[in-house]
């Protein structure tokens, strides 16, 4: 029950490097990062968790690299690391370290640690220290959303931690294999019951000539961004592992709701008519997507990322092989469906009471925000190393903190800058790299494909105006930390509801099972949750 963004989930993680580079941007002028007023230089340490896709140039290591040496120079502001663990052990060292109050000066933590630490009394207020060093341009980047990220930090009126802002308007969508369509003569879904069609025709008349066809593609982690039933729920109005609001000024939990119910019978039809993999629930979504890849099923739930997990199968040897098109979501009835999300934090910065230099880590965050927005020649050493040439290296993943646009209007943007080739509407950094590569697809390179079905003019991002226009988002009302109860029974809640929600799709228990769920869910904690939710949402709202 966490504030994570379940829509993310599956994107390999080569792709997440590629784009993450480019994340969203302001077009505010970026202010100059300012060394010390003394000219010293300030050392603070943080904790770092390895990936095996950030690859050194030669001598350079976590410790001795370019984008540390730049930030040195630029801020004067010295990077040193507490210590460096595997990202598979990174959570339990850090577990490790918070219990036993060996913590560096600033750290990544979740939700819970957060609380945590903040009960322990182990972090610093950062409220002075902010208002007093970030600038203008972070102050007004770290509250385009209205302020409720950075309300998410902020406890009793006190700023206790720097949230790794996102864009939360980032939602699921319907892929569907557009050439296989066009074969079978079928119209574009927009109902569920159209959905209900597709994957019939897709499953009896096999148009991929697999000889093993279905309809729909999923997997065991069923609330995964790719190949997960989040997108298909939604479709019924049902939102799972969301706070919602009433009416009546109360919240309540997604998962009980009787819209939830009706999804869920809607998959078990699905299956029962042998419609979904009969194997998914022992499949992860790498395994489950080989199906997509060898022309067995041609339809599936994802993020806008979907075509970077598609491509394995789109895209050989060098030729487009499959055609896919993206929908918003179908809707069980007449109401546009909504897609659930977040509030667009999965983690937060804080800073230990025994730091000596805090306004170091807002040196920081003031001059990420100024390179991450920035155009210039010299920026580029945050991204791509000493060379400044994109290499695959992923250098960005060195840079110790990441605030990211919490809007955007790529979908204004985009498709039409792409469908002209007109670089003159293109106003952020993401946007001008997003269309370079969408260009050299258009000019030729295969490779590329992904891009343009998520920014050209047909493609993911062009959806979104229209359903802002139309409130077509479902954002979860609780933004606060884990309550008590949460901690103590979320997790066997939830994996409670995992087993019931496969059981009933795979038709192994009635649908009416749910009913049982509900009351058991709510007698082991459920609750007790709700309560503590609608206190938190009293003070709150």
């Amino acid at each position: 029950m966490s504030r994570k963004n379940r829509h993310k989930g599956l994107l390999p993680a080569a792709v997440i490097a590629a784009m993450l580079t480019v994340t969203a941007c302001s077009t505010a002028a970026p202010e100059e990062a300012k060394t010390p007023e003394t000219g010293g230089v300030m050392e603070v340490s943080t904790v770092r968790a390895s990936d095996p896709y950030l690859k050194f140039d030669p001598g350079e290591t976590f410790d001795n690299n370019a984008v540390y040496a730049a930030y040195e120079k630029e801020t004067g502001v010295k990077i040193t690391n507490k210590w460096v663990a595997d990202g598979s052990q990174f959570a339990e060292k850090l577990k490790m370290s918070i219990a036993s109050n060996e913590i560096p000066d600033f750290f990544p933590v979740d939700a819970a640690q957060l609380q945590q630490l903040i009960e322990a009394d182990m972090i610093l207020d950062l409220t002075p220290v902010y208002d007093k060093v970030a600038t203008e341009n972070t102050k007004k980047m770290m509250t385009m959303d209205g302020g409720l990220q950075m309300k998410s930090a902020t406890f009793d009126g006190k700023l206790m931690a720097i949230p790794s802002t996102s864009n939360p308007y980032y939602a699921q969508f319907l892929w569907v294999r557009t050439d296989w369509l066009k074969k079978l003569n079928l119209p574009e879904p927009k109902t569920m019951e159209d959905v209900a069609k597709i994957a019939e025709a897709f499953k009896t008349k096999d148009p991929g000539g697999s000889g093993k066809a279905y309809g729909l593609a999923f997997n065991k982690n069923l609330f995964d961004g790719a190949l997960g039933v989040t997108g298909f729920m939604n479709g019924y109005h049902a939102y799972t592992n969301q706070w919602l609001d009433d009416g009546t000024g109360k919240l309540q939990f997604g998962d009980i709701q009787p819209q939830m119910k009706d999804a869920l019978r809607g998959l078990q039809d699905l299956y029962k008519k042998g419609l979904i993999d009969p194997e998914f629930a022992v499949k992860d979504a790498t395994k489950a997507s080989e199906m997509l890849y060898n022309d067995s099923i041609g339809m599936v739930y994802g993020a806008e990322w979907m075509p970077a997990q598609l491509a394995s199968g789109a895209v050989k040897d060098g030729k487009v092989v499959q055609e896919w098109g993206v929908f918003p979501l179908p809707s069980s009835d007449g109401k546009p469906a909504k897609s659930q999300i977040g509030l667009g934090v999965d983690k937060y910065y804080v800073v230990s009471k025994k730091a000596k230099h805090p306004e170091a880590v807002i040196k920081l965050l003031n001059h990420w925000i100024v390179v991450n927005n920035s155009q210039s020649e010299e920026s580029k050493v945050y991204e791509f190393g000493k060379d400044k040439v994109e290499k695959s290296s992923n250098y960005w993943l060195l840079n110790p903190i990441f605030v990211n646009n919490q809007t955007n209007n790529n979908g204004e943007v985009l498709p039409d800058a792409i469908a002209n080739k007109d670089e003159s509407k293109l106003q952020t950094k993401d946007q001008k790299t997003r269309y370079g590569r969408a260009m050299k697809y258009v000019n030729g390179d295969t490779s590329l494909w992904w891009e343009y079905l998520i920014s050209g003019p047909n493609g993911a991002v062009s959806l979104y105006p229209e359903m802002k226009k139309n409130n077509q988002f479902e954002q979860n009302k609780f933004y606060g930390a884990p309550t008590p109860t949460m901690v103590e029974k979320g997790a066997i809640l939830n994996k409670k509801r995992d087993e019931v929600f496969v059981k009933i799709i795979m038709n192994q228990v009635p649908v009416d099972e749910f009913d049982k769920f509900v009351a058991d869910w709510k007698s082991m904690g459920g609750n007790e949750i709700t309560k503590e939710v609608n206190d938190w949402y009293n003070k709150n709202k």
